[in-house]
């Protein structure tokens, strides 16, 4: 393993199993996530976009261990947590949080603020909340809080501030990688700037590394470093995020690129638009998984699954137009 690289995937499969039949014997896999490799440098953020139901949420929650992978490996800071389980799998889960889509369901609405963010310190110390209280001040402080919120419920904030509890209690363990799962999709467009703004404050102040999954190109932009495009479960291109978006590769990232609204007005760009929907993870196509959308396919592209292959310099792309 690369020292540089907090976290390393390879050939990540998370399959569900589909049951049917009178005896519910499993009949077919969900394929959500199908064979995807990459890795995240220390204080690195890698956003991960693509459309609904492409694969990042089960990805990001596979490696995080809430879902057990079906195949592969996942390595942080040199061990392979597929491997561990019980105890060892608790000890390693402080050094990786998570921070929700959903602030109105991802907090519990029978604790307190003090309690929620408190809890996970708790859980892993043994100190009362008590002894922590002034701790979690200071973390409520430290994402925009007041004190006082340390004594209420989270159906007395909005949105955005229930977001801010969110991370805090994501801080508290004070952890190396924290996924961040479309974290502002649920917000008010007023009120996604200030978080996406006070989570690159965190990562300069605590020396987070950031995995940032969301489909806004334009948030992902402004958070990542680098950028990994997922269609239909697979990764089809990752790179430095200025060249995926001056130079997309993949013609189904360039579909993306071109969907982007122009703020200029005056400048007109190409959209690309795609013919018919995405196919089931049930049973993708063969080859290619995009080659029934792609407006550049040839035949061999439903015969042949191209691998993730750089290109250039830290410009990878899964398409056998680059073979």
């Amino acid at each position: 393993m690369d020292h540089d690289n907090l976290l390393e995937i390879r050939n990540l499969k998370t399959y569900y199993p589909v049951k049917g039949g009178f005896f519910r014997r499993t009949v077919a896999h969900v394929k959500a996530v199908d064979d995807v490799s990459f890795e995240i440098k220390k204080g690195e953020t890698l956003g991960l976009v693509g459309e609904s139901g492409c694969g990042k949420s089960t990805a990001g929650r596979t490696i995080l261990r809430l879902l057990n992978p079906t195949e592969g490996e996942i390595l942080f800071d040199g061990t392979d947590i597929t491997k561990l389980n019980g105890k060892s799998l608790r000890d390693a889960r402080q050094d990786f949080q998570m921070v929700f889509q959903d602030p109105y369901a991802s907090l519990n609405p029978m604790q307190m603020v003090g309690d929620i963010v408190s809890e996970p310190i708790r859980n892993f110390t043994g100190k009362s909340m008590k002894a922590l209280k002034d701790e979690v001040i200071e973390l409520l402080n430290r994402v925009g809080l007041p004190d006082d919120a340390y004594y209420k419920y989270a159906h007395e904030f909005s949105g955005g501030q229930r977001q801010r509890i969110g991370i805090a209690r994501a801080l508290a363990l004070k952890p190396k990688l924290i996924v961040a799962d479309e974290p502002v999709s649920a917000l008010d467009v007023s009120v996604q700037s200030q978080v996406l703004n006070l989570l690159k404050e965190l990562q300069n102040e605590f020396d987070l590394t950031y995995l940032f999954i969301a489909h806004d190109l334009s948030v992902v932009k402004h958070m990542s470093d680098r950028i990994g495009v997922m269609y239909l479960g697979n990764l089809v291109e990752i790179s430095d995020k200025n060249d995926i978006y001056s130079e997309p590769l993949h013609p189904y990232t360039q579909a993306l690129i071109s969907a982007i609204p122009e703020a200029d007005p005056k400048r007109k760009k190409e959209r690309i638009v795609l013919q018919g929907d995405v196919p089931s993870p049930v049973n993708p196509p063969t080859g290619c998984p995009f080659h029934t959308r792609c407006p550049m396919a040839k035949e061999d592209c439903s015969k042949v699954k191209p691998t993730l292959k750089e290109v250039k310099p830290g410009h990878s792309v899964a398409c056998i137009l680059y073979d």
